[in-house]
């Protein structure tokens, strides 16, 4: 077990972040990140070589702390988010803080830390972005800003640093806790015959961070059927 690559995960307690935990498990070490110490220790029973990472991803001091011993990292998926939604005259200066802090600001940091284990191994980061980061429609601003930003930041990293693979993906609504949050704020039923599976594009993230090394996924979109 000592001999896998090692992949961090955040947002590992939960939706797409759980499911690609569980996918990566058979082929890598994890650091399971989040919020909730509780959620990570029981996912981290589940999966054999596997740590909980508790971690408070907006604060800088702890981030600097938590990533102090990892001198060598193989896959990063930033999987944490939120989703502060609503129409431009509506929407809070809080709210739109809280979309940057975590699904922007949260991600360069910890990537820029971490960026010379990602070095040493010749790693691969790979950012869950949405289908709101390439299109952005009322009443989603403040969320499809945010991650507009992390999706230039991924770019942006692709092209300064050539040894790490940096894939950025693009999934549809997805059958989620966040997701449950996102149809009760907009006064919807929660309908999930439409939604993608949090499995599915755990699948997307490990194909392609299993790719050959002479090919890198750049982008993956993916639509519900």
């Amino acid at each position: 077990m000592t001999d896998l690559p090692l992949a961090l995960v955040t947002g590992a307690s939960r939706g797409i972040g759980k499911a690609v935990a569980h996918q990566l498990a058979p082929t890598h070490r994890l650091l399971l990140g989040g919020r909730d110490a509780a959620a990570l220790e029981a996912l981290a029973k589940e999966l054999p070589g596997a740590k909980p990472w508790p971690v408070e991803l907006t604060n800088p001091d702890s981030l600097a702390s938590a990533v102090a011993d990892i001198e060598s990292l193989d896959v990063l998926v930033h999987s944490a988010g939120v989703a502060r939604i609503g129409r431009i005259e509506d929407v809070s200066a809080e709210a739109w803080r809280d979309n940057f802090e975590v699904n922007t600001l949260a991600v360069v940091e910890l990537t820029r830390l971490l960026l010379p284990a990602l070095r040493a191994a010749s790693g691969h980061v790979v950012v869950i972005n949405s289908g709101a980061g390439r299109n952005a429609r009322p009443g989603w601003s403040p969320y499809a800003a945010s991650k507009f930003a992390v999706r230039a930041f991924a770019d942006a990293l692709r092209e300064e640093e050539p040894e790490i693979r940096v894939t950025s993906v693009y999934p549809g609504r997805t059958d989620t806790e966040m997701q449950q949050e996102i149809f009760k704020g907009e006064g919807r039923d929660y309908d999930t015959s439409h939604l993608l599976k949090a499995d599915s594009v755990a699948t997307a993230v490990v194909t392609a961070v299993s790719a050959t090394p002479d090919a890198h996924q750049t982008e993956v979109i993916l639509r519900p059927r």
